[in-house]
């Protein structure tokens, strides 16, 4: 069992056998993708929730990359707009501030979640 026949083989999409293919795997490693929090998430929503959207995405990794370089654009323009309200600037009082930095931190967590992770297409 020659490695580069193994691999001409799969090049030319050919049908290997099952001492083939246990070759292969240990030939060729799976790349590991690291996705961030939301990416995450989505790659978690679609497994549980829509199966068949998860396997009809051509290219995942890139698609779970895209949702979380959304989600961190609409963090900031969110972060940025909300910060400028009355009701989230900042008073003085530490307990109050740190308030209020929460609930706007979980109003942008919940318009991510909604708008991006848990979209439909």
């Amino acid at each position: 069992m020659n490695e580069q026949e193994i691999l001409r083989k799969v090049d030319a999409n050919e049908g290997l056998t099952v001492a083939e293919v246990k070759a292969y795997q240990k030939m060729v490693k799976p790349i590991q993708h690291v996705y961030g929090k939301y990416g995450t998430l989505a790659k978690r929503y679609l497994e549980e929730h829509n199966p068949a959207k998860y396997w009809a995405i051509d290219d995942l990794p890139a698609y779970l990359h895209d949702v979380d370089r959304r989600a961190g654009q609409l963090y900031d323009v969110m972060y940025e707009q909300l910060s400028k309200k009355e009701e989230y600037k900042r008073t003085g009082n530490f307990l109050v501030d740190a308030q209020r930095i929460n609930d706007m931190k979980q109003q942008i967590e919940e318009a991510i979640l909604n708008q991006i992770v848990y979209e439909t297409v």
